[in-house]
């Protein structure tokens, strides 16, 4: 089935550039973690190349599956 396929590989820009699947069971905490650290470690060896704060790689708390509707509707 192609939709749950796409679960494993497609990075969601709503949930920080991790799968759905990494971020159901678990594992994004730590490569948002690891992505935090390259990040600030390549920050701290070229700093003349950052304009400015590195990206927010804070894992998503909450995520809506629609986050224009007002029923209160969240995933986990």
């Amino acid at each position: 089935m192609l939709w749950a396929a796409t679960h494993n590989i497609h990075l969601h820009s709503g949930i920080r550039f991790v799968t759905p699947n990494d971020r159901h069971e678990g594992r994004d905490v730590a490569i948002l973690a690891a992505r935090k650290a390259l990040y600030e470690a390549s920050r701290r060896r070229m700093p003349r190349r950052w304009t400015g704060p590195t990206r927010n790689w804070a894992p998503i708390t909450a995520v809506r599956v629609n986050p224009d509707r007002r029923d209160g509707c969240t995933m986990h």
